[in-house]
């Protein structure tokens, strides 16, 4: 089952997207003493209790000191077109082109708006996670992305996953979890239909 956020539907539905790609992307941190997970997959156990995180697999742009973020990406929720996404942040553009799927990236801030991409396309906002893939947090990517002057390869996401300090650790030690080395082609290429059995079944960490 692909969880399907109301709030993000919502804010979808009623074009309440004003304030997203304003930059809000954190950058990668690290640990002290120990190894950051940012750039890994989270993938949800078989016997996920939270139903937001239904056979989710969540990218890690973030994991520190502070806590936790992550962009969960095998739940798309519709298509739009680009032009119509632009449209809600206020700057039309007769010349932009294309349709992309949306995917509902977290229960957090359903309204905040984050493009996952490779590291061919770079802006001064952009947030290299691990040399393979990046996150970007601007409406100047969807610019160029309808412009055809884009990433190869994209993953628009509305909203995110987040963790207080420890509790993504205490989650793992629960066997909620269990981690997987980030793969492009998992994140951009494999059927979102099929990538948390793809992930299940590459498992590194025991459950």
């Amino acid at each position: 089952m692909q969880l399907r956020s109301s709030a993000l539907a919502q804010a979808l539905a009623a074009g309440v997207v004003a304030v997203v790609f304003a930059a809000a992307t954190p950058g990668p941190g690290q640990h002290e003493g120990s190894s950051s997970l940012a750039g890994q997959l989270l993938v949800a156990a078989p016997d996920m209790s939270d139903p937001r995180f239904a056979e989710a697999v969540i990218l890690l742009v973030k994991d520190d000191d502070s806590g936790a973020f992550g962009i969960v990406i095998n739940h798309p929720v519709e298509q739009r077109t680009i032009a119509s996404i632009l449209k809600d942040l206020g700057d039309t553009d007769p010349t932009i082109t294309g349709t992309v799927p949306i995917f509902d990236g977290g229960p957090v801030d359903p309204e905040v708006g984050f493009v996952v991409h490779g590291t061919d396309y770079h802006r001064a906002e952009t947030v290299d996670i691990d040399g393979q893939v990046a996150v970007t947090s601007s409406p100047e990517i969807l610019k160029d992305i309808g412009h055809g002057a884009g990433p190869a390869k994209s993953l628009i996401a509305f909203g995110y996953a987040g963790w207080g300090p420890g509790q993504l650790e205490a989650e793992l030690g629960e066997h909620a979890w269990f981690t997987e080395t980030e793969d492009p082609k998992l994140v951009f290429d494999e059927d979102r239909g099929l990538v948390w059995k793809e992930a299940l079944s590459r498992r590194s960490r025991d459950l």
